[in-house]
């Protein structure tokens, strides 16, 4: 009996070594902690008072090691001690930043926490609705994250948001969203081809909500199907009229060019630290290339429809 018993606790040691120099070593706790939501705040315009609205719309980070205390807070200590913001720009230039700087932070400081096979993604987000002094408008807002595991195909991936949110009206819907398919062509990217609708209630309408329904590979500024329909008339060899239902691909440029860097505020000790961001610019991809279709309605007119063939990014 001691020859089995032996060879059982040698064969668990062995494997236990092995676990040991080929298993990364940073528990699941600390890969669940570390990624956490960030504050990062977008500047989003002006309120109906013609006050500077700010928000922190998050972000999900999977380094280790982040500072005590939040980016946004630390910006606001460093530009207490100025008049105004413009001073404490104008202080930014003329201050000379050391090598040591950038370099403060460690290597530690920069340890993917969700590990190689994974990526720090949100678990839910709410839909805020602002008053701007341009009317309405709707923010997307990340409310906490988790390791999500990467795939290796570009698919359809769930993506829960709540609209109205803490009112009566509370709705959870699925808007769905592209997986971040790892081995991509360069160039290429997940992006959302096809897409879906959804009924919000709320308390003076009812609102149309889009919904992704499915993704495939293409380049950052691509073109998806959009049909439209229209009444057509034929008139047949034999003197029959005959009125039918013409339906087109007119087509839609989706996507987004390169539009430079966003950022209006970074930290003076930092550069790599953002203190405040612009909000996304438009996109600049524009159609490309037309065919028109010519058909006769059904008040005997000719009519002209132009659809997109192809998009690219404006310069």
């Amino acid at each position: 009996h001691v020859f089995p018993f032996m060879f059982f606790l040698l064969l668990s040691m062995f494997i236990a070594l092995f676990l040991f120099k080929h298993v990364d070593h940073r528990n699941l706790f600390t890969q669940r902690v570390c990624c956490k939501r960030q504050s990062h705040f977008v500047y989003i315009g002006q309120d109906i008072l013609g006050s500077h609205i700010s928000v922190d719309v998050g972000m999900c980070r999977s380094h280790c090691g982040a500072p005590t205390t939040p980016p946004y807070e630390a910006g606001k200590q460093q530009y207490s001690k100025y008049s105004s913001m413009l001073d404490f720009l104008k202080s930014k230039k003329t201050r000379t930043r050391g090598p040591a700087a950038s370099q403060s932070a460690g290597p530690l400081n920069h340890l993917p926490s969700c590990g190689v096979t994974q990526v720090c993604e949100p678990t839910g987000m709410r839909v805020d609705r602002l008053l701007l002094f341009e009317g309405h408008r709707e923010v997307a807002v990340i409310e906490d994250c988790h390791c999500e595991i990467k795939l290796a195909q570009c698919i359809r991936v769930p993506g829960l948001r709540t609209y109205f949110s803490e009112t009566p009206y509370e709705t959870v819907i699925d808007v769905g969203g592209c997986s971040q398919s790892k081995g991509s062509p360069d160039g290429f990217s997940c992006v959302p081809t096809k897409f879906e609708s959804a009924l919000v209630e709320t308390p003076n309408e009812v609102d149309l909500i889009q919904i992704v329904a499915a993704c495939e590979l293409k380049e950052s500024c691509y073109r998806v199907r959009y049909v439209e329909y229209y009444y057509e008339t034929v008139h047949h060899a034999e003197g029959v009229k005959e009125e039918k239902l013409k339906e087109i691909d007119v087509g839609r440029c989706l996507g987004s060019c390169t539009t430079g860097n966003r950022c209006l505020l970074r930290s003076p000790s930092d550069p790599e630290i953002c203190h405040l961001w612009s909000e996304r610019q438009s996109s600049s991809c524009v159609p490309q290339g037309y065919e028109s279709h010519s058909f006769v309605n059904q008040y005997g007119q000719i009519r002209t429809i132009l659809s997109i063939t192809s998009c690219h990014c404006r310069n």
